[in-house]
């Protein structure tokens, strides 16, 4: 069972990532306009709020991070919370958002979106290179959600939350191609949907599940349930290991899209939970750019 770390009502607490550097949890309030710096030492948490939206974060540099905003994606000044366009999406994002993404190795970021009425193939996954190009990778998604790569750099795993599977893709880190997508996991709704998710030292999935009520451990090459972890919030939406030997779960909720009954049951609602699984989680990949040379 997983413990509260940090009480909070977040909205929709989304888009946990370990700054492995700074020994900090980033995350995000998605309809709170807040991207968080959770300091498990001193458990203090930094709001900085953002001009509209936030799907997600990855660490950049010492004093910036990257940030998914409604228009697309903005440098973030982790000091001052300024923000700056770095790749405008706005073309891209009628009626939609962007919402959950990762970096994968080679320091790519990639980022899916949502229709803001959730209407179904609406939304897609891009990627926007180390040269900051965009490119479209899988379109006609619903909601673009948890996205990891295996340690040997040939696998990638994602989310489009409303399939309620999880998909393979062979992945080239040269190129950052993907091909040859399949169902790895299929999950019955009776657990919940398949949000936010990511992978431990040995390539084993672990996926918040909203409406849910826990995080589950998925092998996916069996596509079997490896175990669960209950979590006292309804809707579980991210989770990542974090701590200086990455053998810390941390875990974020969301307090909507619950029934009366539901936000009695669970109060912590919005908060951050903690757990130490027995697993070993990986590096957090950050952002890197690279800038042309004249």
């Amino acid at each position: 069972m997983a413990i509260l770390e940090y009480q909070v009502k977040a909205t929709l607490g989304e888009g946990a990532i370990w700054n492995y550097k700074t020994q900090e949890l980033y995350w995000v309030d998605i309809e709170g306009k807040k991207l968080n710096i959770y300091n498990p030492i001193s458990k203090t948490n930094k709001v900085l709020n953002t001009t509209s939206r936030i799907g997600t974060v990855v660490p950049f540099t010492e004093k910036e991070a990257m940030v998914a905003l409604e228009d697309g994606v903005h440098k973030m000044n982790l000091q001052t919370g300024a923000s700056t366009l770095f790749t405008d999406m706005k073309s891209e994002l009628p009626g939609s958002r962007l919402n959950d993404g990762k970096c994968d190795p080679a320091g790519r970021f990639w980022v899916g979106s949502m229709h803001l009425e959730q209407e179904t193939a609406k939304a897609n996954l891009y990627t926007i290179t180390s040269e900051n190009i965009l490119q479209k990778k899988i379109d006609s998604v619903t909601i673009s959600n948890g996205i990891v790569w295996t340690s040997d750099k040939k696998t990638m795993y994602y989310i489009d939350t409303p399939t309620s599977t999880i998909k393979s893709f062979d992945y080239n880190n040269e190129t950052g191609e993907i091909s040859n997508g399949k169902i790895a996991v299929e999950i019955p709704t009776s657990l919940g949907f398949p949000d936010g998710m990511t992978i431990d030292e040995e390539n084993m999935l672990w996926v918040g599940m909203w409406n849910g009520n826990a995080v589950i451990r998925f092998n996916p090459k069996t596509g079997k349930v490896v175990s669960k972890i209950e979590v006292p919030a309804h809707n579980i939406t991210s989770c990542a290991f974090g701590g200086e030997n990455l053998d810390i779960l941390y875990i974020t909720s969301a307090s909507v899209d619950m029934t009366a009954k539901e936000i009695e049951k669970y109060p912590l609602a919005g908060s951050v939970f903690k757990v130490k699984p027995g697993v070993k989680g990986v590096k957090s990949n950050f952002y890197i750019e690279n800038k042309p040379t004249k």
